[in-house]
């Protein structure tokens, strides 16, 4: 600015700063006492240099807010990376059974209550993140995961419990542990895939911005699995690799995720989510269903008639004594009344998701899905113990840890695969279309049909779309190909294709995982989804605690019809069962309500009320 001043001519002419030559200028008088006519000037330049002063700060506000975002990412993406411990479950849960001489059934025990208490507060902490930011979340995850890790290494190394025949703690105290590293994972990925949800949500890339923490934590079984068995493991009597120590593994385990809900709590962080309730009420208020609403109503007559003072305030003089206490209160008043209005909106949301019917069919779905691909996973160890009676055992291409591997990758190749592939084919949200999201039942069949139409009409797709719908349905049908092949008996004759069998549950297991909170982002929006997500995600535990416990009836079953021919080969004297009986029944079940899962997803997509009669372009 001090250049534009130096150029004006000293006599007082006008520059080219001013651009009206007819107007008068002001006269104000120098210290000379003399009258010049550079007030207007002074003016423009103070307001020229306000304006670049703006947008400057305004460039410097959105650079942090975009270093922000991207450091939340890669810290959601880490945390992710180690939240999956409980994936590894297999690479030591035969361990359970030769070491600590628990039953098979108590064994699924264990796995099933680290389940449902990973399962079961979800909503929770759904709730407490959407509330109060995924940071407290994070640290909660740490404190959680140190205590179970820490219980588990220290219950473990005591050996087996006196009811077994041993002098250690009671099975009792592994439950527990297990409920701590439950608790610890739903915390840690609940808090990062929230972050993700509400900072990429509105986005184009929404998909894989979901994928990418979502595949990681199923990355995290892999890589911890290999750290196990590569790095931390017994050596045998003749100096060869054994087992995984299992002590020191579930040290290892509790000192990284101790340090990950740190970073989470210092890095996790949602930006701009007053944005994000402001569209959403403004997305009520467009749909008609603010029409009734106390609060809003209450919160338009204080907008007309309170805060706007502070605009007026400023102006003020700076000799006003009562300016800032004034200015304070009114903020303090505007922020209060801020989160009120979150608050409400975010109960609204709840009590809207709980009263759609198809949420009930997408949860329906996603229990019938995700409780046979818990199972599997959680038993891998066991599965491929049946393939080889004594004398002869697992080679190391088939053991426990190498499979583990395989569904790690293969799901998270799929989850990537699939989060990239709906960002580019799926259809896309209009705003014509975004207020079909808030569903209302008593004017669904009179206004489905003509959404539907209107959305097709009015902006004819020019380009090949894939629904999301459509790839959920095919990863679903491909786990069932899996279950199937199991339950034909041709695995246990011809074992080296087992791999074959972890890599399709992989490939499903983690697209359903992908794509289903994709969907409920894209249905429901992202202003409430850890609460969203957190209600349909609390289903697998049910799923993962009906077919453990289906698992484990018809594995001893079979244990006790191969005792008499055992000849030393397990049944009832180590509990132990080889051969398609040990499984057979359990996967034809399981690909018989695989089956059923589709169906519900398919009414909830094209149905009466489903989301392509109301114009939801999923």
């Amino acid at each position: 600015m001090a250049s534009r001043s130096s150029s004006r001519s000293r006599n007082g002419a006008i520059d080219t700063l001013d651009f009206d030559s007819h107007r008068k200028l002001p006269s104000i008088n120098d210290d000379s006492g003399t009258s010049t006519p550079h007030g207007l000037l002074r003016d423009d330049e103070s307001l020229l240099s306000e304006v670049v002063d703006g947008i400057i700060e305004r460039d410097r506000r959105t650079m942090r807010r975009t270093v922000i975002k991207y450091f939340s990412f890669g810290c959601a993406i880490f945390s992710c990376l180690c939240a999956g411990s409980i994936t590894a479950y297999s690479l030591y849960g035969h361990l359970f059974l030769s070491r600590l001489h628990y039953t098979q059934g108590q064994v699924n025990v264990v796995s099933i209550t680290a389940e449902l208490a990973m399962y079961l507060p979800v909503p929770l902490f759904g709730y407490l993140c959407d509330r109060y930011s995924p940071r407290p979340l994070s640290l909660l995850s740490g404190a959680f995961f140190g205590f179970g890790y820490l219980l588990a290494a220290f219950a473990y190394r005591q050996g087996p419990p006196v009811s077994r025949g041993g002098h250690g703690w009671s099975y009792g105290v592994m439950v527990l542990a297990f409920v701590g590293i439950g608790m610890g994972t739903s915390c840690m990925y609940l808090s990062a895939v929230t972050t993700c949800a509400k900072n990429f949500g509105r986005g184009k890339h929404k998909g894989l911005a979901l994928a990418m923490p979502i595949a990681a934590f199923g990355l995290s079984g892999m890589w911890q699995s290999q750290v196990g068995s590569q790095l931390l493991y017994e050596r045998t009597v003749d100096g060869e690799k054994g087992d995984v120590d299992v002590f020191r593994f579930f040290l290892f385990l509790g000192g990284t995720l101790v340090a990950a809900g740190l970073i989470g709590a210092v890095g996790l962080r949602i930006v701009d989510e007053e944005e994000l309730i402001d569209e959403a009420v403004e997305e009520l208020e467009r749909s008609g269903l603010l029409e009734e609403s106390a609060f809003f109503q209450r919160s338009i007559l204080h907008q007309t008639n309170g805060y706007g003072a502070i605009d007026h305030d400023r102006r003020l003089s700076n000799e006003d004594p009562e300016r800032l206490p004034r200015e304070a209160a009114a903020a303090k008043a505007h922020e209060e009344e801020e989160e009120r209005k979150k608050t409400w909106l975010l109960n609204g949301e709840t009590r809207r998701f709980l009263a759609d019917h198809t949420m009930w069919f997408l949860a329906g779905g996603f229990f019938l899905v995700t409780g046979p691909g818990e199972a599997f996973i959680n038993n891998l160890g066991t599965i491929i113990g049946t393939l080889y009676p004594p004398p002869s055992s697992a080679p190391p291409s088939n053991s426990a840890a190498t499979h583990v591997s395989i569904v790690a990758v293969t799901s998270t190749l799929a989850r990537l695969l699939t989060g990239t592939l709906s960002d580019l084919l799926a259809p896309t949200t209009s705003p014509s279309t975004s207020d079909n999201r808030h569903y209302n039942p008593t004017t669904s069949s009179s206004s489905s049909s003509s959404s539907f139409t209107s959305h097709h009409d009015t902006t004819p797709q020019k380009r090949i779309t894939v629904s999301r719908m459509t790839f959920l349905l095919s990863s679903t049908l491909i786990l069932s190909l899996s279950q199937l092949l199991l339950a034909s008996g041709l695995i246990q004759t011809h074992p080296n294709l087992f791999p074959l069998i972890s890599a399709l549950v992989g490939t499903g297991y983690g697209a359903v995982f992908s794509l289903t909170p994709i969907i409920i982002s894209v249905v429901w929006g992202v202003q409430n989804f850890g609460t969203n997500w957190g209600i349909v995600a609390m289903v697998p535990a049910g799923g993962a605690a009906v077919w453990g416990a289906v698992y484990s009836a018809v594995y001893m079953w079979g244990a006790e019809r191969s005792a008499p021919r055992g000849g030393g080969g397990g049944g009832e004297d180590d509990g132990l069962c080889y051969g398609k009986e040990c499984y057979q029944g359990t996967f034809w079940a399981m690909a018989v309500c695989s089956w059923v899962a589709v169906g519900l997803w398919a009414w909830a997509w094209r149905g009466s009320g489903g989301w392509l009669r109301r114009g939801v372009p999923v």
